[in-house]
Formats: C-alpha cells, structure tokens, sequence
C-alpha cells in the first residue's frame, strides 16, 4: 500500500521521537531539558506516549491522548499495544518500570524500547509482531548497552533499527556516562553509517528484508 505522503520518524533527542502519520502525529518521550542537556523543542501531536518519564505530558502541545502505562489503545486508525517490562535486570527494583510500545500506524509497524534494561522475556516476544522500525537504546547506564541491544535486535528481527540513548557533545549529568553510538555501530558491524534528517517511508519495499542501522540526526543539532 502506497500514501500519497510518506511516514516521516524525527528524533528529537534522547529517546523522544516523533511520527507523523496520514491521519495523526504522535510524539514518544518528551524529556526533561535540565537532566538530559538537549533543549527540547515545541513539540506538537494528537498522542503523547511516555515510556518510564510520566511527568512531561504537558510538554506536547495539541496532546489528546496521553499514553503511560501498559494496555491497548487505539485512535485515529493508529493501534498502540504497550507492553510491560523494566528499566533494569532486577524486575524494576533498581530503575523501576518501562513500557515498550508497538505501534501500527499507516499499515507500519513501529517498535519503540524506551529505557529498557533487559534482554526481553519470552511472553513479551510472543506479543510482538513483525516489526518494520525498531527504535533501541544503546548507550547503557541507564538502559540496555551496545552489546545487550544487539541481541534484543536479534531476538526481534526488525527491518530498520534507529538506535538512541547514547552519548553526544550536549549530553550533560547523568547522561554523560552514556557510551557513544560509535561502539553500538561496531558492535553491529555497520561499516558504513546511513544517516538521514528523518526517515521517510511510504510503502513495505522501503523495508530493507535484512536488519538495517539508520541513524537519524537529532532535530537539535
């Protein structure tokens, strides 16, 4: 199935990104502009979804639906599943909870990790489908690591991977012990980086049918 206009995914920073559909735009994890040293910018969309932040709804403005823990939802032709799982190995008792969300929207199945800190659990791989576009973090501290990120990518098999959570020259505080993409990208062994101001996809052939890293440029850069 072909639209007119194509899905465009913009990363804002961090673990925010932002999806603009045929029918609506939804923001995931608007953050706090003091704790990660990425100014956020005005951010505007009809679903906010929040993985392990729940403080910041007010931050997406238009926002009708505000999405922060784990169930199904669906509007505007757009289906979210959020499924829980943690922020650490330790069911949560380090970090607390994470909800990872699967979101099918514009025939496209997006994944989306949050702050995940575990290889996932094999009922949590059961409810996850065929996934078009994986956004994973790859940083570690607080969250999965490179090495750990590449076998959650393994375990699901997506077309596209756009990885974030990791170190950049605006992380600040406790972001700054965050690990650089580059050992993400050689953990993988991607060669050569394709990196794009936003990913536009408009049909199933613009999924590549072998694992690809795209990496977005933050919108803050």
């Amino acid at each position: 199935m072909c639209y007119y206009n194509p899905m465009e995914i913009s990363f804002i920073a961090h673990t925010c990104f932002k999806i603009k559909g045929k029918e609506a735009s939804l923001v995931i994890d608007p953050y706090d502009s003091k704790e990660t040293g990425y100014k956020l910018p005005k951010l505007t969309a009809e679903i906010a979804l929040h993985s392990h932040d729940y403080d910041f709804a007010d931050r997406v403005e238009g926002a009708d639906l505000n999405i922060s823990t784990p169930g199904e939802y669906e509007t505007k032709d757009i289906y979210i599943e959020g499924l829980s799982t943690y922020r650490d190995s330790n069911n949560g008792a380090d970090r607390g909870p994470n909800t990872v969300y699967q979101i099918l929207m514009d025939d496209f199945r997006i994944l989306h990790m949050g702050a995940l800190g575990h290889e996932l659990k094999k009922e949590t791989l059961e409810k996850i489908g065929e996934i078009d576009v994986l956004m994973i973090p790859v940083g570690g501290t607080h969250s999965i690591d490179a090495k750990l990120a590449t076998k959650v990518i393994a375990s699901i098999e997506p077309g596209i991977v756009i990885p974030m959570s990791y170190k950049t020259k605006e992380t600040k505080g406790a972001l700054e012990d965050l690990d650089k993409l580059k050992k993400f990208l050689d953990e993988m062994g991607v060669e050569k980086v394709t990196e794009v101001d936003k990913l536009k996809i408009s049909n199933k052939s613009d999924i590549p049918e072998e694992t690809q890293v795209i990496v977005i440029t933050p919108t803050n850069q």
